[in-house]
């Protein structure tokens, strides 16, 4: 016979004894049984991830390019880091290269003799009983890579270096480069196999490193993923077994081996059914993370709890954990030198924590803005200027950048506000870790609507929201903290400049000439148009020197500023707010009068006069409108609007006697008072959900009963809507 009769007939004999994947043995658990059966490692740590790194090196290297199909050439890979000489390395190999030689040595005889690959597969399983399942895989493919690394090098070598042409010619090699193209699909399968395999490998090595102590004893996918791991590694040791078959059969057997497609099928499908394997390996994986990362942000939700709890020496320890927790040296930005800076500038100093989403109005920030210059120059000049006297402000923005459009234009908006502040702000969102989010939003009450929360030196909880208090007092209200806020409300009392103080400064030359002021609100343009000509109608019966002021609504601003164009157009004899900044202000104070109350638990207090009249008034305010009358600082009733229209037009008929008597004053209150007695509403309050503390329970004002509480689903398209739900994918687990 000559040698193209013995060559078919060698092809025909290995043919024959090797069965393809999935036709002689299809049931993955029958296959894996033995194997599974023989598993018994025996205790010794391996780390399979640096010999991978080695072996990945070669495999990358030792890959055909599209481009030098026809001379041979190896693909280009990047400069790697040589770390090969380090001491665990040498350790490894020293351990491990005589399994990878037997490994290598075992496929080649197998593959020649034309053992099937299932057996081939069971006899390298038989040799690394006592390792566990990612070294198995990994030192499969190192030996995978002495033979696939050697073919590459000699084919890449021989033409330039004798010594590596010599041994080229024992391999055929030179004959094989000759027909290289006409082998470029067996090569193309055999890369996408292997890319897969490698890609098996990383996915088992990382299982194999989860933190197991994260992850309950029942979670699904982790079973799952472990009943799974012995199967990716057989099928991935019978693709390496397939692959080194193809380049010993090629380099033995001659390159008329490889001219048939029936090898490349089996290296497609063998990658077929490895892709399959390795998406519900990496689906898996993946919820083991999840869970690992709840476990992990749960565990530092306590840990932040109990941080809170501790007493310590500075505050430098708080402070890293709620900003720093990822260990950067640069957590903030500085508004004033527009650098990164570390958390340095705020050790052992009284810290301002403004937590808010993107929500600061332009008019907002500005206030805010001339409070803590005012606040700041009021420490500067102090002097005792001792570091618990001093404090920063820091902005700690809670977003949700997900993926998507909207994620680039929070960015914007993000770094856009950042360049308005003259405070520190962390200097990325992503600074600030689910666990921190989880606090504020719990043991904060944080929402969506900015809060400010104040730490003294040592990193305590001075006051857990300070914002109220400065939108009421400004830089008064300085250091900020709940006995602050406390003694301010013990020597507040319920008058004019408690409700217009730093909003306008006409109002305030009216209360020094002790003149009658009329604050008025609502947005029914009829109304105001009626109260206006009817209170100047009163007040020149009367002789009093009446001022008035339109003050506006807490919300519908739309319609607001139709109130305000009628007052303009008409002329009304009023003053009127045409800044909506001035609008804002007004009921930001306001409402922060009553969400200062129940914060310091003092809303339901029967004794406290200026907390029923402010709830009055905001109750007021939502049923339609309102009139507030003063005589210099003096309050002489705050009440409904139609109630106070009714009064003026009763002025002649009725009460003008009783104003000519005992005066404007007593008159217009007395009549007032009957009125209100005959109709006496009660009060309503609304409470967004954004805000933070909402009381239990709350008496109404008027008939000091209880109130009921009821749920309202709320559509104002003139309003800017509260993004109730930013940060509701990240709520507190239970815990």
């Amino acid at each position: 016979m000559d040698n193209i009769g013995k060559l078919a007939a060698m092809k025909q004999q290995l043919r024959g004894k090797r069965p393809m994947p999935g036709t002689a043995l299809s049931d993955d658990s029958i296959l894996v049984k033995k194997i599974v059966a023989e598993h018994k490692p025996d205790g010794l740590e391996y780390d399979a991830k640096p010999l991978l790194h080695i072996v990945e090196d070669i495999l990358r290297r030792a890959t055909l390019s599209t481009e030098g199909v026809s001379s041979g050439a190896l693909a280009h890979v990047d400069q790697v880091e040589d770390v090969t000489h380090h001491p665990g390395y040498t350790n490894m190999l020293e351990a491990l290269s005589f399994k990878i030689d037997r490994i290598a040595c075992e496929i080649s005889y197998k593959s020649l003799a034309g053992v099937d690959a299932h057996s081939t597969a069971l006899a390298i399983f038989d040799m690394l009983q006592t390792y566990e399942w990612d070294v198995k895989l990994v030192l499969s493919l190192a030996a995978f890579a002495l033979t696939y690394g050697e073919f590459w090098l000699l084919a890449h070598m021989h033409l330039t270096n004798q010594l590596a042409r010599s041994m080229a010619i024992l391999k055929q090699v030179p004959n094989i480069m000759e027909h290289v193209s006409m082998l470029r699909p067996r090569f193309e399968a055999l890369n996408e196999l292997v890319k897969v395999i490698l890609e098996v490998a990383r996915c088992v090595i990382e299982f194999n490193g989860l933190p197991r102590h994260y992850i309950a004893q029942d979670t699904t996918a982790y079973n799952i993923a472990s009943n799974h791991i012995p199967i990716a590694t057989y099928w991935s040791v019978r693709g390496i077994v397939a692959c080194a078959t193809q380049i010993t059969s090629l380099t033995t057997l001659g390159f008329e081996f490889m001219q048939s497609t029936t090898e490349s099928w089996e290296l497609s499908t063998l990658a077929h059914k490895l892709k399959n394997i390795l998406e519900h390996l990496r689906k898996n994986l993946d919820s083991c993370y999840r869970q690992i990362e709840k476990r992990m942000d749960s565990e530092a939700y306590e840990m932040l709890r109990e941080l809170f709890t501790t007493p310590h020496i500075d505050n430098m320890k708080v402070l890293k954990a709620l900003i720093s927790a990822k260990d950067d040296t640069l957590p903030l930005y500085d508004g004033a030198t527009k650098k990164r800076v570390s958390l340095e500038p705020l050790r052992r100093k009284n810290v301002l924590l403004l937590i808010s989403g993107l929500e600061f109005s332009h008019d907002e920030l500005l206030i805010l803005e001339q409070i803590y210059n005012e606040s700041r120059a009021h420490t500067s000049s102090r002097l005792d200027n001792r570091y618990e006297n001093r404090y920063e402000l820091v902005w700690i923005p809670i977003l949700d950048l997900n993926e998507g459009e909207s994620t680039q234009r929070k960015q914007r908006q993000f770094e856009e506000l950042q360049l308005t502040m003259p405070w520190f702000s962390v200097y990325h969102p992503s600074v600030i870790s689910k666990p921190v989010i989880w606090f504020i939003q719990r043991e904060w009450k944080y929402k969506n609507k900015p809060i400010l929360v104040v730490l003294d030196p040592q990193g305590r909880v001075a006051c857990p929201n300070a914002i109220h208090m400065m939108w009421i007092w400004g830089s008064a209200a300085f250091p900020f903290t709940s006995a602050r806020e406390e003694a301010l409300w013990k020597e507040e009392t319920w008058r004019l400049e408690l409700l217009v103080d730093g909003i306008d400064s006409e109002i305030l030359n009216w209360i020094k000439d002790d003149k009658f002021i009329f604050l008025y609100g609502g947005n029914d343009p009829d109304w105001v148009r009626k109260f206006v000509r009817e209170a100047r109608r009163v007040a020149v019966a009367s002789q009093i020197n009446l001022e008035m002021v339109y003050v506006g609504k807490s919300n519908k601003s739309d319609q607001v500023q139709k109130v305000l164009d009628t007052i303009s157009r008409e002329k009304l004899p009023s003053h009127s707010w045409q800044e909506h900044s001035m609008i804002w202000f007004f009921w930001t104070r306001l409402e922060s009068m009553l969400f200062s109350k129940i914060q310091l638990k003092q809303a339901d207090d029967d004794s406290d006069l200026v907390m029923q009249e402010v709830k009055r008034l905001l109750s007021y305010d939502k049923m339609g409108g309102w009139i507030v009358l003063a005589r210099g600082s003096r309050i002489i009733v705050n009440g409904h609007a139609n109630t106070g229209l009714q009064t003026l037009m009763e002025y002649e008929d009725i009460w003008r006697v009783h104003a000519e008597r005992d005066g404007f004053e007593p008159g217009f209150r007395d009549h007032y008072g009957k009125l209100h007695a005959v109709d006496n509403p009660c009060c309503r309050f609304e409470f967004s959900h954004a805000m933070g503390r909402i009381p239990e329970k709350l008496r109404c004002p008027e008939c000091r009963r209880y109130m009921h509480m009821l749920t309202t689903f709320q559509c104002c398209h003139d309003e800017t809507v509260d993004e109730a739900f930013l940060v509701s994918a990240l709520a507190p687990p239970t815990i």
